[in-house]
């Protein structure tokens, strides 16, 4: 795929493609979040088996999150140890607000992504008084012409990420600890950079914060049927995902942290981590949301994983794997000692460790 049909403007726009796609699933009841209906300008009523499948996505990642905000605190302790956040890529992401409501926010959450995109979350903020009054206080300052948000325990801020010295400089701007544990957000969003840019970011993640957990989704196998027509389609959209042929594969995802410093890693698809990792109950209760036509065997999982990004991807050869082309990959640094039971197997061994990763 050749970098000049990764258009910024168009990669961009999925961010306005993943806010629908939640705001149809919390108009049905998916999940919950006040805020994210004034980031969409025009909601769209997305089909079941894309709700399901923005769910899925939605459910792992704040279970992922549960277990990082509840790491390290021992059964007397009330007060909650200081932690903090740094999103890579946000876009019109609500967590932190959604966090604060529910007296779960760290002590510090941090938002990056190009000017364009946080100076529009900056206006957002500052023209609704339900996000303002939430951040701003004595030190709290909001600049859309600077795409800033300055306050005690949230930032908003502009940077290009492949700028590694920037990147640096803007985190430090923040306030950020490097010896607090951290938890590092990335959804679909190094795999649009080109792959020296993207180690490089993984890389600097894993010198910089020696406790800390990187959570990755993003897309996998773009040589099979289905795979080449997600690249087709998503080039003719201006969004090629320049990444995806440095790490094709779950073993690959794994190989791009475990290479680039970090102690473990574990990827898994989609359809291993709704079957195994997402709550029975969760399940349970959202499958009577929607009626959505069921089979005998795995392909209705399969129809509610996919289409979770992109819902533009033409289905068609293929529909029996789509499943594969998703995935969720963790990794881990812990110089405190606090994640020895984090992941998807909680107090399980690790699926993946370094001299396993490096083996043929």
């Amino acid at each position: 795929m050749a970098e000049s049909r990764s258009n910024r403007a168009a990669v961009q726009a999925t961010n306005d493609d993943a806010s629908a796609s939640k705001l149809s699933c919390v108009k049905k009841g998916y999940m919950k979040d006040d805020y994210v209906h004034l980031f969409v300008k025009r909601p769209l009523r997305r089909s079941p088996i894309i709700n399901r499948g923005y769910f899925s996505r939605w459910a792992a990642f704040r279970k992922l999150l549960a277990q990082f905000l509840e790491s390290g605190i021992s059964s007397n302790e009330t007060a909650q140890p200081k932690k903090q956040i740094l999103s890579l890529g946000a876009g019109f992401d609500t967590t932190y607000f959604q966090l604060l409501d529910e007296g779960k926010a760290p002590f510090l959450y941090v938002e990056l992504d190009f000017k364009e995109v946080t100076s529009k979350k900056a206006a957002v903020i500052e023209n609704s008084s339900q996000l303002r009054d939430k951040i701003l206080g004595a030190n709290s300052s909001i600049s859309v012409e600077e795409g800033q948000v300055l306050s005690d325990h949230y930032k908003l801020l502009p940077v290009d990420l492949r700028d590694i010295p920037k990147l640096r400089d803007v985190v430090s701007f923040a306030g950020m600890d490097p010896s607090l544990p951290t938890f590092i957000i990335a959804e679909c969003v190094l795999i649009y950079l080109d792959p020296d840019s993207s180690r490089a970011i993984v890389n600097w993640a894993s010198k910089t914060f020696s406790t800390a957990v990187f959570f990755l989704y993003e897309q996998i196998h773009p040589d099979d049927a289905f795979g080449h027509q997600m690249i087709i389609n998503l080039e003719s959209r201006g969004c090629a995902l320049l990444s995806i042929d440095a790490s094709p594969t779950l073993l690959a995802k794994e190989r791009l942290f475990l290479e680039n410093g970090w102690q473990r890693a574990v990827a898994w698809d989609m359809l291993k981590v709704y079957g195994s990792f997402v709550d029975t109950q969760e399940k349970r209760r959202i499958e009577r949301l929607e009626l959505v036509a069921h089979d005998a065997g795995k392909s209705i999982i399969i129809h509610l994983i996919n289409l979770v990004f992109h819902p533009f991807y033409v289905m068609g050869k293929g529909i029996s794997s789509i499943y594969e082309h998703y995935c969720v990959t963790y990794a881990v640094n812990d110089a405190m000692g606090i994640f020895g039971d984090f992941g998807f197997t909680r107090g399980s061994r690790e699926s993946m460790n370094i001299s396993s990763a490096m083996s043929p």
